[in-house]
């Protein structure tokens, strides 16, 4: 038989030593030929595998001397320790063991990833690994170029197995085999170590703001749940920041600080800074709180170093509580602007909201029912009562004073039911009941307290047909028709919460176009629409729907630029096409007898080259909202891997009003097994008083094989001649 298997009790007494009392664990030795000498000799050829407390060796022969308690091995050698690491040689000598000993030229693999070859390599109590004349790269090398395209050279590498450290002794780092950089020390972490205190991936920078400047960031592991992030960045625009990164993992959450500090000429002689934090606890009862703090020294701090662009900074406290018929949520958040055209006297600057809703089933009527109980509160610094226009400074458009303050506690009972009547009708009903008692404060009209009273409900009749054409395509049509009621609305409340109105087909059946609770849809009006929906055996499908809305009276509910003002509402048209390779485009479009008021085109395509995300938006003005101008945008995002290892990048964005880019970035990436080069260069067009335009370049270059994230066989490269 080509192989044999000897008896386990053979193999300790020749092979293992015991010591003491212990029995040695047991060990399995196979190979093609096995001979034994004078009881102190083992030799085994052709296929030789032992494997011994999860070590496995494998090679072409292999003597043991017992007395000597050594074994001497040729190759083709291959000793696998553990799951990650590899050494192939082409002979060795070890101990009985298989944890000390030397192999001569050798190599050592990590995770399939990173390969060290030496001239020998040496194993000293299973934990360590020398390297002696070593080269070590990532990089795959084939027959037509030898040459890695980066390597590091070092006159002795070191591995720790146990803390997965590789410290290398005079390194040299060359790229297509040209040094251009030298350290007498390095310490590096091997492919399979996640977290290690140690520096990170530099980058470069260059804006003409803060001129040209390098990151170098250099992370601390704090322990098992903890790591900070210190990154110094130092530029030729005299700029001295010290960026930073909290994160800590709790038994019943998590928290992340994330910051800034800078000094600079844009603001020449003061300190600037940013501070983001947030994080989210569990706690008893199935409650989480979550938290999450926003704070900048200047309206133009975070865009000149582009931490983020948001204008407006929010800091929120947040309680939850979400079951299958149960919701809680209590909120408090200040809000802090960014915004020329703001004042932080004149904004909310503390709003809360306490909202509790249950749903149940109710006996004898069926249907779905809800109970909500809210509470609501917004309050300003400024006490003026008086309104400032639009077009006057800090004029925020609305009919209210400068520093109104609004308290409201609410309850709202509702229910909804549906069923099935005569030819696959379905006949369907909503209701609702709310009571709202508001008091307003720092407003020369509407200061003093109100309670509203609010019924509503509507009737709907919904018809859906189905059809299956002979090429086995599903067609449904549906047409929907709801006459909806509700009591009118004095207009006593301020109005705060609902003033961005959306016209689209998730409300054209709703009781209410309104978000918010300020505001509820009043009058007799009716629902009309009719839906189209096409499922093609091949795997896409089209989807469209036409809708209107009717209404007895004119109330001034709605502003112009809305849709829904004036005795009918536009036209609204919406359609959504999804075709196989993850190709997603819908549009929503609102037409009136003049033409079309908003149009709104979303296209998506994902594929393994290709991700695309694009918008065209254009809508009328509309001075309820501020925008006293009409609306016309394009943004693109896209990325296209138009090469094996090469992706192409852009973000843009274009204002048709403005004839102008408001924004445009380009990006250019390469990425093999063992490198991989990231190169961006953006541009911010628009301008304030406290912000100017800018250009960033950026590039960054990491070396594939160190740390648990590197390395993808996606990007592997391919040797053709």
């Amino acid at each position: 038989m080509r192989r044999l298997l000897l008896m386990l009790a053979a193999l300790c007494a020749l092979a293992l030593p015991v010591t003491g009392q212990e029995m040695p664990e047991p060990a399995t030795l196979v190979a093609d030929r096995i001979s034994v000498g004078d009881m102190s000799t083992l030799v085994a050829e052709g296929d030789v595998e032992i494997v011994y407390k999860g070590t496995r060796l494998r090679a072409a022969r292999l003597v043991y001397d017992r007395n000597a308690e050594t074994l001497s091995i040729e190759g083709p050698i291959a000793l696998i320790t553990g799951k990650d690491t590899v050494l192939l040689a082409d002979s060795a000598a070890l101990t009985t063991d298989l944890t000390e000993g030397i192999l001569y030229s050798a190599r050592m693999v990590l995770r399939q990833q990173l390969q060290l070859a030496a001239a020998d390599i040496q194993r000293v109590a299973g934990r360590y690994t020398l390297l002696d004349r070593t080269v070590a790269s990532s990089c795959r090398v084939c027959a037509m170029q030898e040459t890695p395209l980066w390597q590091i050279r070092a006159r002795r590498i070191i591995h720790d197995q146990e803390e997965r450290q590789l410290y290398f002794d005079h390194a040299r780092l060359e790229l297509a085999g040209m040094p251009v950089f030298y350290l007498p020390r390095l310490r590096l972490p091997d492919p399979t170590l996640k977290r290690a205190t140690g520096f990170l991936v530099p980058e470069l920078r260059a804006t003409n703001q803060l001129g040209t400047g390098l990151k170098i960031p250099f992370f601390l592991k704090l322990g098992p749940h903890r790591d900070l992030t210190l990154t110094p960045y130092l530029s030729t625009g005299n700029t001295r920041t010290l960026e930073l990164r909290y994160r800590q993992a709790l038994a019943s959450g998590d928290l992340r600080v994330e910051g800034a500090i800078s000094r600079d000429d844009l603001l020449d002689g003061e300190t600037r800074y940013y501070l983001f934090a947030d994080g989210v606890f569990n706690l008893p009862r199935d409650f989480k709180l979550s938290y999450d703090i926003e704070a900048s020294s200047d309206s133009a701090y975070l865009l000149d170093y582009d931490y983020s662009d948001k204008d407006r900074l929010d800091s929120a406290l947040s309680l939850t509580r979400a079951r299958r018929d149960e919701l809680i949520t209590a909120d408090i958040v200040h809000f802090k602007t960014l915004r020329d055209s703001e004042t932080n006297a004149t904004i909310p600057a503390l709003v809360g909201d306490l909202v509790y809703r249950r749903r149940f089933v109710p006996r004898g009527l069926g249907g779905i029912a809800g109970l909500t109980l809210s509470a609501h509160g917004a309050w300003r610094s400024s006490e003026d009562a008086f309104d400032l226009p639009l077009g006057v400074p800090f004029g925020d458009g609305d009919p209210y004073g400068q520093g109104i303050d609004i308290g409201r506690i609410s309850a709202v009972v509702d229910w909804e039911g549906r069923r099935v009547i005569g030819p696959g009708l379905v006949l369907g009903g909503l209701a609702e009941l709310s009571l709202d008692h508001v008091k307003v404060a720092d407003d020369v009209l509407l200061a003093g307290e109100t309670t509203r009273l609010t019924p509503a409900a509507a009737v709907e009749l919904r018809w859906p047909l189905a059809r299956t054409g002979r090429d086995g395509a599903i067609h449904v049509l549906e047409p929907v028709v709801q006459l909806a009621w509700s009591r009118e609305d004095d207009g006593t409340i301020p109005n705060e919460d609902s003033v961005l109105v959306e016209f689209d087909d998730a409300n054209l059946f709703s009781l209410t176009r309104f978000a918010g609770e300020d505001a509820r849809e009043a009058g007799l009006r009716a629902n009309l629409g009719i839906g189209w929906t096409r499922h093609d055996p091949s795997g896409w499908s089209l989807a469209l729907l036409v809708g209107r809305v009717w209404r007895e009276a004119d109330l001034g509910q709605f502003a112009p630029g809305s849709g829904l003002d004036g005795l009918h509402s536009d036209w609204l048209a919406a359609v959504e096409l999804d075709l196989p390779g993850n190709l997603i485009l819908a549009n929503r479009m609102l037409l009136d007898g003049n033409g079309v008021t908003r149009n709104d085109l979303r296209v998506d395509w994902f594929s393994d080259r290709l991700e695309l995300g694009s918008s065209l938006l254009w809508a009328e003005a509309n001075l309820a909202e501020n925008r006293p101008e009409d609306r016309s945008e394009w943004v693109l995002d896209a990325a296209y891997r138009f090469r094996d290892n090469w992706t192409g990048k852009t973000d843009w964005r274009y204002d048709f009003v403005a004839g102008d880019t408001a924004s445009a970035s380009l990006g250019l990436e390469y990425r093999n097994e063992c490198i991989t080069v990231d190169l961006s260069l953006s541009r911010r067009f628009t301008s304030s008083t406290t912000v100017d335009p800018s250009t960033d370049f950026g590039l960054t270059v990491s070396l594939g094989g160190f740390g648990a994230g590197a390395g993808t066989g996606q990007y592997t490269r391919r040797c053709t001649p």
